[in-house]
């Protein structure tokens, strides 16, 4: 069997509290496979970001990872890594599209300042160098290489998106995490990055883990979706499954709560 890009197994992460601790996420466990979309559902608050934070390392006090938890990235355990090891880890093996990503962005530093950043800190390369790749990323994500020039101010909202999306594969990395990516974009300029993403996905040979609340635009773009529902993974399965024939009462209600276009509403506790 093809080892995965990402493997989770119970992991159980608590918000520790002065008085009482609140746990997170509860006891999870799945993969993600070589070149594959997958897709994390659920509500807010479910642990859904908690889990991508986790995976790169990203958490900060008060929340702890708890023992038995296994977090492998191409066999390799994110947990057991030291401080030099995690700085190699970053953007090489694993980037992260954080959510709001297009406010993600300095203000005040121009395109090319800001790939450059990641180019000399991460790879060692020099302005010239830098320039250069800052190009071609632009390119696999259809920007002119002349807004290298211009502030995030003077870019639209989605372009600002695809900006920072070129900067996280700027190392090509084995997984990116996109969390809610498209969050305050408006339906076609979703499509438009989601599109790009999977053609990304398929020419460079990356995994994508996908969050957000929007079960019918996941459904559409991922391989597979898991369905969070406080703390647990619920149900997880092929997307096509997930739409036509969903498990758990919970993953029902979700598609009951999505208005249709045709036909009658979905019934919340109807039989798969």
């Amino acid at each position: 069997m093809t080892q995965p890009v990402l493997s989770v197994r119970n992991l159980t992460i608590d918000y520790v509290g002065a008085e009482k601790d609140f746990t997170a996420v509860k006891d999870v466990s799945f993969d993600v496979a070589p070149g594959e979309f997958f897709g994390l559902a659920g509500e807010s608050g479910c642990g859904k970001s908690t889990i991508a934070f986790a995976i790169s390392r990203l958490h900060r006090a008060p929340a702890l990872i708890r023992s038995g938890s296994q977090i492998l990235v191409a066999g390799r355990n994110v947990l057991d890594l030291g401080d030099e090891e995690l700085r190699d880890f970053r953007w090489r093996e694993v980037a992260m599209v954080f959510q709001s990503a297009m406010n993600s962005l300095n203000p005040v530093l121009t395109i090319e300042s800001q790939f450059y950043d990641v180019l000399k800190t991460h790879a060692g390369l020099n302005r010239k160098q830098s320039r250069e790749r800052a190009a071609e990323l632009l390119k696999l994500v259809d920007i002119s290489p002349d807004r290298l020039t211009a502030y995030p101010h003077q870019c639209s909202g989605g372009m600002r998106q695809r900006i920072v999306i070129a900067i996280c594969l700027a190392l090509n990395p084995k997984l990116l995490i996109m969390d809610e990516p498209t969050t305050a974009l408006d339906v076609v300029v979703q499509r438009e990055i989601l599109q790009r993403i999977n053609v990304l996905r398929k020419e460079l040979g990356f995994s994508v883990l996908f969050i957000t609340h929007d079960l019918g635009l996941m459904v559409q773009v991922s391989d597979r979706i898991g369905i969070m529902l406080e703390g647990e993974l619920v149900e997880a399965n092929a997307a096509e499954e997930i739409y036509r024939h969903p498990q758990h009462p919970y993953t029902r209600k979700l598609w009951a709560s999505m208005p249709r276009l045709h036909g009658a509403q979905i019934a919340a506790e109807a039989t798969p």
